[in-house]
């Protein structure tokens, strides 16, 4: 086996879903969008709010990379589809999918609708199907490819979150049954589960100081989590070096989800 490229993408085209931020700071998808960048990759960045995908296209041509901004709801069949070929009209290729777009649900089963727990259910799991369906055959053509999808310790960690958790336990599930449906197309598919994570989408709001220490605290590490270590995360699992990697959950949570109550 040859010795890593110190810039382990280059020559690929990458597509990074939800990598605007709804605050400024560093989301999960904006830094995967930068490192990739970084690294050699073409990103195309995509976001609902074209603004957020036009900053991160700023952050990265200011380092010399190449990013274009992209807006979609993901949602959408044709949104996907209209995605993966404006990769392919620009580089020709597709050589990665990082999957991002993500919303929070609370409560039980008693609490939410039904019209909650459908929207928490397609913008949590739909979005990486569609995104990946349209992205598939591009990978297929061209030699195969990574996919990497985002769940989270939630998924075997339930906290009152009840449609988000279900959510994200079917991206696992999801994530499972890509790797085994996409890998004699020479296609990886893994996801990571990140931890409390300190991202615009939690502070957009504010965060009380007591709550933000409480959950640093809860890290055996005794440190806080940013998008920066899920970024990297994503970083190995699309690169050459995990090549012998699919179907896999990463958790990237500081050792949350590993911690006994009553420690």
């Amino acid at each position: 086996m040859t010795e890593p490229n110190p810039r382990r993408l280059d020559g690929k085209v990458a597509i990074v879903t939800g990598g605007g931020s709804r605050a400024a700071g560093i989301g999960t998808g904006r830094a995967a969008a930068v490192l990739f960048a970084r690294h050699g990759a073409s990103v195309l960045v995509v976001d609902r709010e074209i603004a957020a995908a036009r900053d991160t296209v700023r952050m990265i041509e200011e380092e010399g990379g190449r990013a274009v901004a992209h807006q979609a709801d993901l949602t959408a069949d044709n949104d996907c589809a209209a995605m993966a070929q404006a990769a392919v009209d620009r580089w020709g290729r597709i050589d990665i999918l990082d999957n991002n777009v993500g919303t929070e649900g609370a409560g039980t089963i008693l609490d939410v609708s039904a019209q909650q727990w459908d929207q928490v259910l397609d913008v949590n799991v739909k979005t990486i199907m569609l995104a990946s369906r349209a992205v598939v055959p591009v990978m297929a053509d061209t030699g195969g490819g990574a996919i990497v999808n985002l769940s989270s310790i939630s998924a075997f960690r339930p906290r009152g979150l009840t449609p988000y958790t279900t959510a994200k336990g079917a991206v696992i599930a999801l994530t499972r049954a890509m790797a085994i449906d996409h890998a004699g197309q020479g296609i990886r598919v893994n996801c990571i589960a990140p931890g409390p994570i300190y991202t615009p989408m939690v502070y957009a709001d504010g965060m009380d100081p007591e709550l933000r220490d409480r959950r640093r605290a809860a890290s055996p590490l005794g440190i806080e989590g940013s998008g920066w270590d899920v970024g990297y995360a994503a970083l190995f699992l699309v690169s050459d070096e995990a090549r012998y990697v699919t179907g896999c959950t990463l958790p990237v949570d500081g050792g949350v989800s590993i911690r006994s109550p009553d420690r």
